[in-house]
């Protein structure tokens, strides 16, 4: 939904763009900033968000026009009817595509993308998947995911992350 709808925007994850020419994803927004007439957004790569939240530091985050920025939304799962050609995947330019959760089992690789963990009909978020399918010893289909901070932390100290198994059947991509 775009940014320029109020509501607080810190910490929010969004994208950037401008229709016609393409969007941009995995970025934080911050505060609006109002400066003269013009509303602009603190925008940042959502690894240098995690990093100043963690080590109470500042980052640089350029000032992107209110009306450039559209915060991102949980979808959930559309319902499949098998198959889906090429025709059914066009997009409008006009603004960002909805990304709906994709089960796990269906895509083609999941290393390094964003998963929802189902514990108990609750969902598990900011994690983030550090290996692709596996079989386990018990001969499980799994994953194994990180907390989104330690993912990022792992690029920016080399600490490796804590991590934990996730049967294929719990875990969504978002």
């Amino acid at each position: 939904m775009p940014a320029t709808g109020g509501g607080d925007l810190r910490g929010r994850r969004v994208m950037t763009g401008l229709p016609g020419l393409g969007w941009r994803a995995d970025l934080r927004a911050d505060e609006r900033v109002v400066q003269g007439s013009r509303t602009f957004v603190p925008i940042m790569q959502e690894q240098e968000w995690y990093r100043a939240e963690a080590e109470q530091i500042e980052v640089f985050a350029p000032l992107v026009p209110q009306e450039r920025v559209w915060i991102e939304t949980i979808g959930s799962a559309p319902a499949s009817d098998g198959p889906r050609d090429v025709l059914s995947r066009l997009v409008s330019l006009d603004a960002p595509t909805r990304r709906d959760p994709v089960p796990v089992i269906d895509a083609p690789s999941v290393l390094g993308r964003r998963v929802v963990q189902m514990v108990d009909g609750v969902e598990r978020r900011d994690l983030r998947s550090v290996t692709d399918l596996y079989s386990n010893a018990e001969g499980d289909i799994c994953l194994r995911v990180a907390a989104e901070l330690d993912w990022y932390r792992w690029s920016w100290t080399g600490q490796l992350p804590k991590t934990m198994e996730v049967p294929v059947h719990l875990a969504w991509l978002e």
